[in-house]
């Protein structure tokens, strides 16, 4: 598919994947990388915070990722403005700038509030970083491919997040909680900065090729405020709203295997190489998993994988809750890991397939906006339920509301596919 010159825009731009598949490989390959300097936190920090700063509550251990979900969430909402007003390569280069210091932070802060602070930093580049490698991914797949190409964006980061939680895990328990296995992240942040400056290509203008190949519309329904968007996205459309819902109730989850779940799993006595194995294995199958689930959209339609999805990992956590055992708990990761695989790509094609390319990437914004702000939703809930009454019924909580956010999603949500 090619778009002619229309309003300044190229005649040499072309949509879909086959199209621009240098590029969209390189993307990937940038993404694996932030999602390798997430990766780096997932199996040392929860242990960290207990073996090494003493920190005896769980609503207290959990800051670091009430910290990174709060700020990645704000700067996701701000991430798809700048890439609309200064480009898409300014903000991921800007993300990896201010991953830089996050790894040293990690391996040598001498206090708990360094380790809040870096992640912090962590989550302004994520924000800024994952949300941009997204935004840039949709733009060059065109309207034909997108989860399929949110697919391949979601697996590689998830891939990245579980290969380096199993590779710290075992840094760990060889050479110790700090500062090694901090120094994967980072020879990712020099890496994912060298190729954003040097290799990878603008793809704004894809945007706007694709614009001009939609059907005229009104100035009303292209030329939207960030307000209106935001408004359209979180409440007033139906399958946008239950998106975002759906996509906080995900995070909220994540932050409970994240931060929850190691606790868990060492008070029963697990190693840290099996801590390390359990929480690899649930981002692993998460991320493999989204090569087909995305595909599979661009085929079934939506909706029905996203409910699927959720009360799939309702189940899950349900299991994790029951269990006493590391081969339960492995069992249970799967399934998490497949249910968060159906859901994670859908949603973002589900925003890819409602919102008009002039407003696209503000849009993504706003649905990752409620979607990371579920990793501080999640860190407080489950913090303060731990705290409170215990780990087994903050997971029991937890799976309860993730089931009532799968029956949202049936009850609310309209098929977005458009040849569904």
């Amino acid at each position: 598919m090619t778009a002619h010159a229309t309003g300044g825009i190229s005649s040499g731009i072309r949509l879909g994947l086959r199209a621009n598949l240098a590029q969209f490989s390189l993307l990937v390959a940038v993404n694996a990388l932030v999602g390798g300097m997430l990766g780096q936190e997932r199996t040392v920090l929860p242990l960290l915070a207990d073996q090494v700063f003493g920190l005896a509550a769980y609503t207290s251990a959990l800051t670091y990722i009430l910290a990174f979900g709060t700020t990645k969430a704000i700067t996701n909402f701000f991430a798809g403005t700048l890439s609309d007003r200064y480009g898409r390569k300014p903000v991921l280069i800007a993300g990896w700038l201010l991953a830089l210091p996050v790894p040293a932070m990690l391996a040598w802060g001498p206090s708990w509030g360094w380790i809040v602070g870096a992640n912090i930093l962590l989550g302004i580049s994520q924000g800024l970083a994952w949300s941009t490698t997204v935004i840039m991914k949709i733009d060059l797949a065109g309207p034909e491919r997108r989860g399929l190409a949110m697919g391949f964006n979601e697996a590689a980061g998830y891939g990245a997040v579980a290969a380096t939680a199993m590779a710290t895990g075992a840094i760990a328990a060889h050479a110790g909680l700090r500062p090694e296995p901090f120094f994967l992240g980072a020879a990712y942040a020099a890496l994912g900065l060298g190729l954003s400056v040097f290799v990878v290509r603008e793809t704004r203008g894809h945007a706007l090729a694709e614009a001009a190949l939609h059907p005229q519309q009104t100035v009303a329904e292209t030329e939207l405020s960030t307000g209106q968007i935001a408004w359209r996205t979180s409440f007033t459309d139906k399958a946008l709203s239950a998106a975002s819902q759906a996509g906080m109730v995900n995070n909220l989850n994540d932050a409970l295997a994240w931060g929850i779940f190691p606790l868990l799993f060492a008070a029963h006595g697990l190693s840290i190489a099996q801590i390390g194995v359990l929480a690899a294995l649930y981002p692993a199958v998460w991320g493999a998993g989204q090569l087909l689930t995305g595909w599979w959209s661009d085929h079934i339609g939506r909706k029905h994988l996203i409910t699927t999805g959720m009360l799939l990992q309702a189940a899950a956590i349900a299991v994790v809750a029951a269990g006493t055992s590391f081969g339960v708990w492995a069992t249970a990761q799967v399934l998490l890991g497949i249910g968060t695989a159906l859901v994670y790509p859908t949603l973002l094609a589900v925003i890819g397939d409602i919102a008009h390319p002039a407003w696209r990437a503000r849009a993504v914004g706003v649905y990752r906006l409620w979607r990371d702000g579920g990793f501080a939703v999640g860190a407080l809930l489950a913090g303060a339920l731990a705290d409170i009454y215990s780990l087994t019924t903050a997971i029991w909580a937890i799976a309860a509301l993730t089931a009532a956010s799968g029956l949202l999603v049936a009850v609310r949500m309209y098929e977005t596919h458009p040849r569904n």
